[in-house]
């Protein structure tokens, strides 16, 4: 599916889908969400790529998040519940492309975009890229069990506390410090060293990178224990009066006054 949101294309060995609402500094509906899932499964179904790039237009923003409108129908717990497993199904497709992913960011990398950034195998960013979950100072809801899991493999459970409890924006520079970046280059050179790093993958042991990818997964997938409660938690945060503020503030560009309710 390649929409006028969410661009799909391949050359050669290397497929590119390109985030296209630079307006809206790439927010996601769920629809641009499939988008991604399809590219995936068009990625799996052709043998010849091998890299699979995402990225995002204007240079200003990678993705900033979900469309907050899409919160505006929540009436439930029940919503906020199904909407954490879509995500889930959604960043594990990504996760399970067959192909090496890189995340080229430019910008702001918030809430989904963080997800689908960091579960990419690869990162190539600019100075100006910044990661972060900030819903503790924005909307007042939550990650599921599994995307927490995901953080702390990546960030260990002090920097993903750090992260989400001050509702900061990591820079590229102390994400490429702890290992979260693995190329940082100025603007004008970024799709080049996207495509050279592209190059090179492209030419590796399909097979050797297939396994690498899939036995890490697996053994971070092992230690993310169904055994975890997650409803509860999901559900009290979805379903409270401070979710409903922080959605109406955002919504209505004010700060939003939260109550723990």
């Amino acid at each position: 599916m390649s929409t006028s949101r969410v661009l799909f294309d391949v050359q050669g060995s290397v497929a590119r889908v390109t985030v296209n609402r630079p307006e809206a500094r790439n927010a996601m509906t769920l629809d641009m969400y499939d988008a991604v899932v399809d590219a995936c499964e068009r990625v799996d179904a052709d043998p010849a790529v091998r890299v699979l790039v995402i990225r995002a237009a204007g240079g200003r923003a990678f993705v900033s998040g979900t469309d907050i409108a899409a919160f505006s129908t929540f009436a439930s717990r029940e919503d906020g519940l199904a909407y954490e497993r879509r995500l889930d199904a959604i960043v594990d497709r990504l996760e399970r492309v067959r192909a090496v992913t890189i995340a080229q960011v430019e910008g702001v990398a918030a809430g989904g975009g963080c997800l689908l950034a960091f579960v990419c195998d690869l990162r190539v960013c600019t100075p100006a890229a910044r990661f972060g979950v900030p819903v503790a100072r924005t909307l007042g809801n939550c990650l599921s069990a599994a995307n927490y899991a995901r953080l702390i493999d990546l960030l260990g459970p002090a920097r993903v506390k750090d992260l989400l409890l001050t509702a900061r924006l990591m820079p590229a520079a102390e994400a490429q410090a702890i290992g979260l970046v693995n190329r940082l280059v100025d603007p004008p050179e970024i799709d080049q060293a996207v495509n050279d790093l592209a190059t090179t993958l492209a030419a590796h042991a399909p097979l050797t990178i297939w396994a690498t990818k899939e036995l890490v997964r697996r053994i971070q997938a092992s230690r993310r224990s169904a055994a975890v409660q997650e409803a509860d938690v999901i559900g009290a945060c979805y379903s409270s009066e401070d979710f409903r503020e922080g959605v109406a503030a955002f919504l209505s560009k004010r700060p939003p006054r939260f109550t723990g309710r």
